[in-house]
């Protein structure tokens, strides 16, 4: 058994509470203990703040390869799209797992210890399958075990290039052509001990109803994310070909359900919103993609108030720090509405450590309690953006002022994956810069 005494860690509460012993046994928290002084003799000290792991649940690592070189100029999502595509003609499984493996190691060191892989990268050149044709998914999950973290590979149907559109040259290599073979290929796929296999209807855009209908029967009780209505286009789009909303395409293949999460929602109309709070599904935002390739701003508090849960996800990797995201929740609806607080710090976090968790099939992830995994992320509060925090204090300097520069140490089903700031395995700037270059050369 080891023992790790907490200066500070938030159980759940409005505020964290002082001097806290999590005793953890086999991968899993065994007991916790509130209110000892010191550290008991031979526990390890975690100063500081200690939280539940993050989940960062939505994520294309292979797009971390476009930091720098999209964000400025002139432009829309649909421009963005072109240089991603160019992105994606360059990688071979090789490149894309070295390049994952890093940006998994990025995710590590800014205390994320789970990823929601939402892939749909899957074949060769002009399509063509690989003598494994989950060749480019096995090295995602190989690179998640590689850095550290656990992942959910989220495997995405993608069969169309628009709806009623044949797919280009490089989105053939996302296309399996029929919904029957994307089932085939998948289920090869198997859980394991930091691995769930999830699936995804990449949108109403690559997944016509009868294929979105054949994704629900295959998934059963696994996780199940779409993107939805993250552009006015899509909508319009779908609107002319089916007289119906993304969501409502969605819920007549039986897709909306609490084990749904919808990705960005940028757009949702208000039926839709209420569509999916009734059923209890999830809405992933991810506020730093969605404010660059201008998506617009996430329904957060309309969501909540329909019976949602919001998780966060980093997606494009424009930048990789979920204290960001969560903030971005908040103050990007303060912009939009002139009101302050409609996202409290704690819930906030639940939705960056328990939500994000669930969406992706680890419920007993996310929490500091017994019976919970062993993820511990603890935030040092001697930076100059944290000076001055107390207990009192904390959450909120935490979630409106905390970088994932603030992130000591990382610790996943009790398995030591950051130290001191620095992962203890990966040189993550070296491997990085490497990895991009190899990807675009």
């Amino acid at each position: 058994m080891t023992a790790y005494w907490c200066e500070l860690a938030w159980l759940g509460g409005e505020e964290p509470e002082a001097g806290v012993v999590v005793e953890v046994e086999g991968g899993g928290i065994a007991r916790v203990e509130r209110g000892a002084a010191s550290a008991p003799p031979g526990s390890i000290r975690l100063g500081g703040l200690t939280i539940p792991g993050l989940a960062n649940a939505h994520s294309h690592a292979f797009q971390r390869a476009l930091r720098g070189r999209t964000h400025s100029g002139a432009g829309d999502f649909w421009s963005w799209r072109e240089a991603m595509y160019e992105l994606a003609r360059r990688l071979d499984p090789d490149r894309c797992r070295a390049l994952a493996r890093a940006t998994f190691a990025e995710m590590a060191l800014a205390g994320i210890t789970c990823v929601g892989e939402f892939h749909y990268l899957h074949h060769g050149p002009g399509g063509a399958s690989y003598e494994d044709p989950n060749e480019f998914g096995r090295g995602l999950i190989a690179a998640a075990a590689e850095a550290g973290i656990r992942i959910t590979l989220i495997d995405a149907c993608y069969l169309h290039g628009g709806i009623g559109v044949e797919p280009n040259d490089v989105q053939r290599r996302f296309s399996d052509g029929d919904a029957a073979w994307w089932a085939s290929r998948v289920g090869e796929l198997e859980d394991g001990p930091g691995v769930r296999i999830g699936a995804a209807i990449h949108s109403v855009r690559a997944v016509d109803p009868a294929s979105a209908a054949a994704v629900v029967d295959w998934v059963g009780e696994r996780p199940l994310h779409a993107h939805v209505s993250e552009q006015a286009a899509e909508n319009e789009a779908c609107l002319d070909a089916y007289g119906l909303t993304p969501t409502e395409v969605l819920a007549d293949a039986g897709a909306i359900s609490d084990r749904f999460t919808a990705v960005h929602g940028t757009q949702l109309a208000e039926e839709d919103i209420g569509r999916l709070g009734a059923a209890g599904a999830t809405c992933c935002l991810c506020p730093t993609t969605e404010r660059d390739l201008a998506d617009g701003i996430g329904p957060a508090r309309a969501m909540i108030d329909a019976g949602a849960r919001l998780a966060l996800g980093s997606d494009s990797h424009a930048l990789i720090d979920l204290f960001e995201e969560a903030r971005a929740v908040e103050l990007d609806e303060r912009l939009e509405t002139g009101f302050r607080g409609a996202q409290s710090p704690t819930a906030l976090l639940r939705a960056a450590t328990e939500n994000g968790h669930a969406c992706l099939g680890w419920p007993d992830a996310g929490r500091i309690e017994a019976g919970a995994r062993a993820d511990l992320v603890t935030v040092g509060l001697g930076s100059v953006r944290l000076a001055g925090t107390d207990r009192q204090s904390a959450l909120a300097s935490l979630v409106f002022a905390a970088s994932a520069a603030d992130v000591r140490s990382v610790i996943v089903d009790d398995r030591q994956v950051v130290r001191d700031g620095a992962h203890v395995e990966i040189d993550v700037g070296a491997e990085l810069r490497a990895a991009i270059e190899a990807a675009w050369r």
